[in-house]
């Protein structure tokens, strides 16, 4: 198991956490196949989202894997009149992570991150560690206060 950059900060913070891998598809890195993958159910798992505000900048938004991001919520809860996606080539830049392995833990920098409000209704939940193929499972409070996470209403259902 690869050590990450996520784990390591935690650790060096003396927060518990357990880690899982899976085998990753390079032609589907939809987080629903790793909640599959983990066992876990797609509400229990969080992909990570960059976004980019019209007034804050970068923005990190921590959903169920299989809901979408509601822009309109995400604009609203963060200030900003418009949200939208950053550029996958702009990913790695900003964060240090690559598409399919971007954990809300160890970004380049500290940027405002929001947490979907259904984090809080698990005892662990999952998130990526870093690199494709492994997650973090932890405590959503205790990654929320690591992090400074705002919980709030910012996804919708994937039609």
């Amino acid at each position: 198991m690869t050590k990450t950059n996520a784990m390591r900060l935690l650790e060096q913070n003396h927060i518990n956490y357990d880690t899982t891998e899976y085998e990753y598809d390079e032609n589907n890195l939809s987080g629903i196949h790793a909640a599959e993958a983990i066992g876990l159910p797609p509400e229990q798992v969080f992909k990570t989202l960059v976004t980019k505000g019209d007034k804050t900048g970068i923005l990190v938004f921590c959903i169920p894997v299989h809901l979408e991001l509601d822009l309109k919520k995400a604009a609203a809860v963060s200030g900003n009149k418009k949200v939208e996606m950053t550029h996958m080539k702009d990913l790695l830049p900003l964060t240090g992570y690559i598409r399919g392995g971007c954990s809300p833990i160890g970004m380049k920098k500290k940027y405002t991150t929001y947490i979907d409000e259904t984090a809080i209704l698990f005892e662990q939940i999952a998130v990526s560690a870093g690199i494709r193929g492994q997650q973090i499972l932890i405590c959503p409070e205790t990654l929320i206060a690591f992090i400074q996470a705002k919980q709030a209403d910012i996804t919708k259902n994937i039609e």
